[in-house]
């Protein structure tokens, strides 16, 4: 007769079965983490995850794994994605950047904001490629800190990194007390494995905002622009104007400024994400962003807009009237990566409306921006085609610059003139980086170990240890055992059969849903008081954007993956709390909720109770 204690166990081990989630098949929303591309690889790494199907007890979990979508392996109309190694002492962060090395087939993770653990030291971790291992790079500059939410880019003729503005916060910096802005610019040289603090164009504090890396000028140029600011000191924030774009000279160590005008130009936002692609004659530097989180009121934007340049001039890419489709689906906190100077993989994003969909479940929250419309229909959203390796300038670009699809722009200043007549020379030397040797030993073949996509499967060791178990005990433990397997089993199998009917049937286009019309909502109405960090005199406080849901007190159980760590509990059902992660004070209404069609082809399918819009 079996003991009281098997009987406990067998059904405790059922229900891990029931519950075990894994990061790829049970992918619902991912939001704040990092990318980067490497040899046709476009790697992901931490962030906030949340699973499907989702309910009012969803929550936000730490996302605890590195993957890589394959470009050239498609699933759905995108890269499929695979697993990749990563154990528990490595930080797994939001709001951080990865440095990619392209020569040596490393990739740098610097910055970014631990959830509900406490940050540790400060370590540059990198990860090996070529051997799927993680290692502690041997740092020689002392006193670097851990920044998030800054403006994060790579150089790799140059073999550095660089990371402009952000935040310093208790959730980056063991025991810091308060949340401070930063003003400067931190380079790392991956070949010396060194940092260097350089002044930012100013001593005004930003974070938030996005740099561009442009292969133009004496050496490149980075550019920077969105977010928010301090003028005053870390007391009372602003939105940096769309039309304050600020250069970086690379080889001159110099900053400038200049004003960006256009018949349009982009509302203030920060945490969106954007992606850059030049003519073939460089006669026009095309700055594609998207999406993004207010500056102050409303729930922040879902459409697509362009700063070319040497003009400085905004252009306005989509929702267009041509395009039939007014309305957008806004959020933030997401990524985008250029391929091949043609498409742009936009990934994930914070939903700040309260929606019940996943964002494309089958495709891990990919959605296609061709940015030249090569596809065969002209179509500005488009599945990802791997063959497509060309830029070609769209009639959007050309019609307001001149030229054509190859080059040829006629508009090359600023309408209102050049501010800094160094900046103009600048962009009329168009630069060709070299590519660096690496300088390591490489194995001839630098294919990397692929990990599938299938649930983590027992090791060997785990195995040996249930059969050696089972021999060594009673009958009525081996038959035990066996039952559980088999019954554990066949609820995998069942679930994964229902997944796959549930993504084998296209996906409709979202065609309605009911706008709020209610009055707009001040910013009392939906403050936070974040109560792990003390706001500074006069800080203002950002308004959230939280749909009444079911009582926060009630925390869902963590979910665990076979074989994988679990990832830590971040977030209480149906409360946006800053990234700092403090308690939210939750009003009695919901909170100016936006609630549009999303993509033209590929609307999300499911939403997560996401973090607020407005952090920090």
């Amino acid at each position: 007769m079996l003991s009281l204690k098997r009987v406990l166990f067998f059904f405790s081990f059922i229900s891990l079965c029931v519950t075990q989630k894994d990061p790829l098949k049970d992918f619902c929303r991912i939001h704040g983490h990092q990318t980067t591309i490497v040899d046709r690889r476009l790697y992901v790494d931490g962030g906030l995850v949340n699973w499907s199907p989702l309910s009012a007890e969803s929550i936000n979990y730490t996302s605890t794994w590195l993957r890589y979508g394959e470009l050239d392996i498609d699933k759905d109309g995108f890269p499929q994605h695979f697993l990749l190694a990563k154990n528990d002492s490595v930080p797994s962060v939001q709001g951080g950047v990865l440095w990619s090395d392209t020569s040596n087939k490393v990739m740098y993770l610097y910055g970014g904001e631990y959830g509900n653990d406490k940050p540790e030291d400060f370590v540059l971790w990198y990860y090996d490629i070529v051997y799927d291992t993680w290692n502690r790079s041997d740092v020689k500059t002392p006193d670097i800190r851990r920044a998030s939410w800054g403006a994060g880019a790579t150089v790799q003729d140059k073999a550095r990194g660089y990371y402009y503005g952000g935040w310093l916060t208790n959730a980056s910096v063991p025991g810091y007390q308060s949340r401070t802005a930063l003003s400067n610019m931190l380079v790392y040289d991956m070949l010396a494995s060194s940092f260097k603090n350089q002044s930012g164009p100013d001593d005004i504090p930003r974070a938030e905002g996005v740099m561009i890396y442009l292969p133009a000028g004496d050496s490149g140029l980075l550019v920077y622009f969105g977010g928010i600011q301090f003028p005053y000191g870390n007391e009372t924030a602003k939105a940096l104007p769309m039309t304050d774009i600020y250069v970086y000279d690379i080889g001159n160590d110099l900053w400038y400024k200049q004003k960006a005008s256009g018949a349009g130009v982009p509302e203030n936002r920060r945490r969106f994400c954007a992606g850059a692609a030049w003519a073939d004659d460089r006669s026009s530097y095309n700055i594609y962003l998207y999406g993004g989180a207010s500056v102050g009121d409303g729930v922040g934007y879902g459409d697509v807009w362009i700063l070319s340049l040497p003009s400085f001039t905004w252009i306005k890419f989509w929702p267009r009237k041509e395009d039939g489709n007014g309305q957008t689906y806004p959020h933030h906190s997401l990524t985008c990566d250029v391929i091949e100077n043609s498409q742009m993989i936009i990934m994930g994003g914070s939903f700040p409306n309260e929606t019940a969909e996943c964002d494309v479940s089958p495709n891990y929250g990919q959605h296609g921006l061709d940015l030249g419309k090569a596809n065969a229909k002209g179509a500005k959203w488009a599945l990802f085609n791997p063959n497509v390796t060309q830029y070609k300038v769209p009639l959007e670009i050309a019609q307001t610059i001149g030229g054509g699809a190859t080059g040829g722009a006629t508009m090359l200043a600023p309408t209102s003139g050049w501010e800094e007549r160094d900046l103009q020379v600048q962009f009329q030397r168009a630069y060709m980086p070299t590519t660096r040797t690496p300088t390591r030993d490489l194995p001839t073949s630098t294919a990397t170990s692929t990990s599938t996509s299938s649930p983590a499967k027992p090791g060997g060791s785990s195995k040996k240890t249930i059969i050696a178990g089972a021999v060594g005990g009673a009958v009525g433990g081996l038959l035990l055992l066996v039952a559980m397997v088999c019954i554990c089993l066949c609820i995998r199998r069942r679930k994964r059969i229902e997944e796959g009917n549930r993504h084998s049937q296209p996906e409709p286009p979202l065609q309605s849903m009911t706008q709020n019309t209610s009055p707009p909502i001040s910013p009392q109405q939906c403050s936070f008081s974040p109560q792990s960090l003390p706001s500074p005199p006069s800080y203002h406080a950002w308004p959230h954007y939280a749909p009444g849901g079911p009582d926060p007190s009630a925390v869902a159980a963590p979910q665990e993956v076979p074989n994988v760590p679990s990832p830590p509990l971040q977030e209480m059902p149906n409360v946006r709390s800053p990234v700092s992660f403090g308690t939210q004070r939750q009003s009695s209404e919901p909170c100016a909720l936006g609630i549009d069609p999303y993509y033209s082809q590929h609307p999300p399918k499911r939403a997560e109770t996401d973090v607020s819009p407005m952090s920090n």
